[in-house]
């Protein structure tokens, strides 16, 4: 059955879309456990951090991921001043909050314990937040790198990816980039409970695939790693679709033409066989285009088949290429992890810290972008796409709330400078217009 999603009942302000994935409880369990933790630090000098400062430092954290210059102090420098951080909050106490910063008390920790526990609080906040999220029906599992280069037991390698260094994180989104769970690798994958161990790889995705609901008919993309006859067995079961490249090592007992035959044939040429294991139908299919590839799938096969056009090196000319229908389901909705990671990476998060967690929980902070996916999604029946935000301007309407809503202005009273005293005054509409949850919050905002 097709599965839709629940109609909009309008759009909200951009703020609203991200404090429902970071909700204000998770701010005040970070701004209890940072206090404690300045304490354990200082008896004798305590932090006195208040949500409103959390939700500034936060709005801070978005700015500079706009601006992207090298060292944070550069935004209160003189020569390089940013006037939205600035006057935000004041250099210092933003590096005490930034050095402070915590999630969990450090004395409940276990020898040999959780390797995440110190951002386990806020990794279960933002999961339960991305689970309640109505799902789309084509989803996607794939893995994300976050870049780090620095010292951590967690720190993984992987040569094929653009950013080879890092942490890895492995997602499930839809076709459109919306997360709706995650889990970080930690050195072992367990089996999920209820199920048998089939390997790390198929671990994972039935872990992520619990967050599916079962017995709907969705639909499971994922690559080569994580395919296998086993795993789409047990999907299969609980009512889940799915396709994915396969090795062919992972096929027993199934063989295909040879690559080289099937280069003499041309490209478009294709070869499927169909069977049935434990009771679920199961479609092979490999497929020659510049080079061989073979998917697995429970619910598509190879027909009907279509055309591409394809450049022809030896005809120096664009030529049609059958290509079966596995093919062009798989490539429609096999995306999304990769649009969430070109999104990030515009603005990303870039500041440098010594406390190996705090990538994470940058990262974190740019995995809440999704709040953008989310507003573009109640957008499309009720605003024209050229009249909807931008992601630049989303993100900077999020950080402008978070530094300004229901906050007093940190802006220096007195006279103002000299410089300022002998500008030629502007007329017309001033550049600066406050959204209107900072309008409408009843604190005194005195124009800039």
């Amino acid at each position: 059955m097709e599965r839709s999603l629940p109609e909009s009942t309008g759009v909200m302000e951009p703020v609203n879309y991200f404090r429902q994935l970071f909700h204000r409880e998770v701010i005040e369990d970070v701004v209890r456990e940072t206090n404690l933790y300045a304490l354990q630090c200082n008896v004798t000098r305590p932090l006195n951090a208040t949500v409103a400062e959390m939700e500034q430092f936060i709005g801070v954290c978005f700015y500079m991921s706009v601006h992207g210059l090298p060292k944070t102090r550069l935004y209160w420098n003189p020569q390089t001043r940013v006037e939205m951080v600035a006057n935000t909050i004041t250099v210092n106490r933003w590096e005490n909050i930034k050095r402070y910063l915590h999630f969990a008390d450090n004395n409940n920790q276990a020898p040999g314990g959780d390797k995440l526990f110190k951002v386990r609080p806020l990794l279960n906040f933002l999961k339960d937040s991305f689970n309640k999220i109505p799902m789309d029906e084509m989803l996607c599992v794939d893995e994300q790198m976050v870049p780090f280069k620095g010292k951590s037991q967690l720190k993984q390698y992987i040569p094929m990816k653009p950013k080879r260094w890092g942490y890895k994180f492995f997602i499930l989104a839809d076709q459109h980039g919306i997360v709706y769970n995650f889990d970080v690798y930690t050195g072992s994958i367990q089996p999920h409970p209820g199920f048998p161990d089939i390997g790390a790889s198929g671990n994972i995705v039935l872990q992520l695939a619990s967050a599916i609901p079962t017995n709907i008919s969705y639909k499971l993309f994922f690559d080569n790693w994580f395919c296998s006859v086993d795993l789409q067995v047990l999907l299969e079961k609980k009512k889940i679709h799915s396709v994915g490249t396969v090795r062919q090592n992972r096929l027993a007992g199934c063989t295909f033409m040879d690559d080289g035959a099937m280069k003499a044939k041309g490209r478009g040429t294709h070869q499927e066989k169909m069977t049935i294991h434990d009771g679920v139908t199961l479609w092979a299919v490999k497929w020659f285009d510049n080079c061989p590839v073979t998917l697995l799938s429970t619910f598509v096969g190879a027909n009907p088949t279509t055309e591409v056009q394809r450049w022809d090196k030896k005809k120096k000319e664009m030529i049609r290429v059958p290509r079966p229908n596995i093919v062009s389901v798989y490539n429609k909705s096999m995306g999304g992890v990769d649009l969430l990671d070109s999104l990030i990476a515009l603005y990303r998060t870039k500041i440098r810290s010594k406390k190996r967690y705090h990538r994470i929980v940058f990262h974190m902070l740019d995995l809440t972008l999704e709040a953008w996916l989310l507003y573009r999604r109640d957008c499309q029946s009720q605003i024209p796409e050229n009249a909807q935000l931008p992601l630049l301007d989303f993100k900077l309407q999020v950080a402008t709330c978070l530094c300004m809503e229901n906050k007093v202005s940190n802006k220096r009273k007195g006279r103002p400078s000299q410089v300022v005293v002998l500008e030629k005054k502007k007329r017309g509409r001033p550049s600066f217009v406050p959204s209107d949850p900072i309008r409408k919050d009843n604190t005194d905002h005195w124009p800039l």
